[in-house]
């Protein structure tokens, strides 16, 4: 069991309990889903096994109902809400993306001005094109060697406080993409004292709720709100989250927002999955995220030890604009070597059959995580020797992940939904954009609707369409087109 003191009994996963009890009635279902318990689809049965396609069901009073629970989904939030330190925990069968936006849609109405980074994940952007929100954005400081936006600064927040009083809420990454935590103690204190809520994007922040010396969570730094990745590094099934809610927000009214985008039927493997996996959190969750930090702070030593690459660790932590950093997040940098961070990706996958995280211009990331061994990490360090060895090169012309601070023009809804005109990349510059352009991963937008494509950005999308990251967003899946607001006559 975890140092921590839970007051209900963690060792309960309810939804799952209520599943085996309905296994084991041998039901005969006239209702969805029309597969029947995988009888009536032999093929996915055999892919997906017995057990998963007979625990595949829809809503009934037995398993309550994700849109309004009142016994075992209850349940399981309320023993989430215990782990997690929260006041509320909501169950989100749509991934984070749906946790971020009902957090953003929960304190934002049209016209709304909203604090946040600009690297953040576009589900933020989404939001505010869903409801119509201004964003008003702290644009991050870069790493001049990695190339990588770190946190807020304090000063820069209290600025943005000061000149947007009206502003609902403050944003935070918790952690960005690479690890690295802004103060998020002192924002929430600085939030609050002006009457804004403080929301955090927790999507890779799972463990700092189990583990030990990591940066602290939202929920234990008083954030009002925080959207946590369960599936990444808790163990869950891929699309499942949590949203979770402190004791100043109107948790009822928060569920109303869920329903209006989320699913009526929802997934009881994945809900399940969570179930499951916040009782392996809760039981087990301390031990194992040691190991995950030690296991990265060892492969970040023996990465360092191959010279030419830099896995960053603790050393970026200045005080302010990387107050902490998440050592169980391998970043590193490959610039050194002559490549870019996604070509040492596409040659680990190609040429080793590692598959990593992502890689954009200058970085790339191994995600570690409770799921790895030592011998997985050593396979990982080996295959990028070998790779310095092999593909080295003279990396004159490379660019870094520069930052490119934004030039807002008007909202993202706005921008969305105008009258536009699809034209030519090149034929972009100086117009006002009303589509995403993004590398995925890490899904941080280099263009987001509203803002104006300036040679810089051009520059930078043709770079990286060069080296091979995975762009998407724009309507044109080619990005030889964009589409720009169409130009009053």
């Amino acid at each position: 069991m975890n140092s921590r003191q839970y007051h209900l009994d963690q060792r309960r996963a309810p939804i799952y309990e209520a599943l085996e009890r309905f296994r084991q009635m041998r039901v005969v279902p006239f209702d969805v889903p029309g597969h029947k318990h995988g009888k009536g689809n032999p093929e996915l049965t055999e892919f997906l096994g017995k057990q998963c396609v007979g625990v595949d069901v829809n809503s009934m009073k037995p398993l309550d109902n994700l849109c309004h629970p009142i016994s075992v989904i209850r349940e399981a939030e309320e023993l989430a809400a215990d782990a997690f330190g929260a006041a509320h925990a909501f169950l989100m069968v749509g991934g984070t993306t749906s946790s971020v936006q009902s957090m953003v849609l929960s304190v934002c109405k049209h016209g709304d001005e909203i604090i946040l980074p600009r690297n953040v994940h576009r589900s933020v952007i989404n939001a505010l094109v869903l409801c119509g929100a201004v964003p008003v954005y702290v644009n991050p400081e870069t790493d001049e060697r990695l190339g990588i936006s770190l946190g807020m600064k304090r000063e820069q927040v209290a600025k943005a406080i000061q000149e947007h009083p009206k502003a609902v809420a403050v944003l935070v990454n918790n952690p960005t993409y690479y690890g690295i935590c802004s103060d998020l103690r002192a924002i929430v204190k600085m939030a609050h004292a002006a009457g804004m809520y403080c929301l955090a994007d927790e999507a890779h922040g799972t463990h700092f709720y189990f583990g030990s010396g990591l940066p602290v969570s939202a929920m234990a730094a008083g954030a009002d709100m925080a959207a946590v990745s369960m599936h990444k590094s808790g163990g869950s099934l891929t699309q499942s989250s949590l949203l979770l809610v402190g004791p100043r927000v109107h948790a009822d009214y928060v569920r109303q927002i869920i329903n209006l985008t989320q699913t009526t039927s929802g997934s009881y493997l994945l809900m399940s999955s969570l179930d499951i996996s916040r009782r392996n959190l809760a039981l087990r969750g301390h031990e194992m995220f040691h190991a995950v930090s030690d296991i990265a702070e060892y492969a970040r030593d023996e990465v360092n030890a191959i010279g030419g690459y830099y896995a960053f660790g603790k050393e970026l932590r200045n005080g302010d604009s990387v107050f902490d950093f998440d050592t169980t997040k391998l970043s590193i940098h490959t610039l050194d070597i002559g490549l870019a961070g996604i070509e040492v990706y596409d040659i680990l996958r190609d040429e080793y059959d590692i598959q990593i995280e992502f890689g954009d211009i200058g970085n790339l990331l191994a995600y570690i995580s409770m799921g790895d061994r030592l011998q997985e990490v050593e396979r990982l360090v080996s295959a990028l020797a070998e790779i310095r060895r092999r593909f080295q090169k003279d990396g004159t012309g490379l660019m870094s992940n520069e930052y490119i601070e934004p030039i807002v023009a008007c909202s993202p809804q706005e921008a969305f939904y105008s009258n536009k005109i699809s034209l030519p990349l090149e034929q972009t510059e100086g117009r006002i954009c009303s589509e995403f352009v993004m590398c995925y991963p890490p899904g941080i937008p280099i263009l987001a609707p509203g803002e104006k494509i300036t040679r810089s950005v051009l520059d930078y999308i043709i770079y990286a369409k060069k080296k091979g990251c995975s762009m998407t967003g724009p309507e044109d899946p080619e990005i030889r087109h964009l589409n720009v607001i169409m130009e009053e006559k």
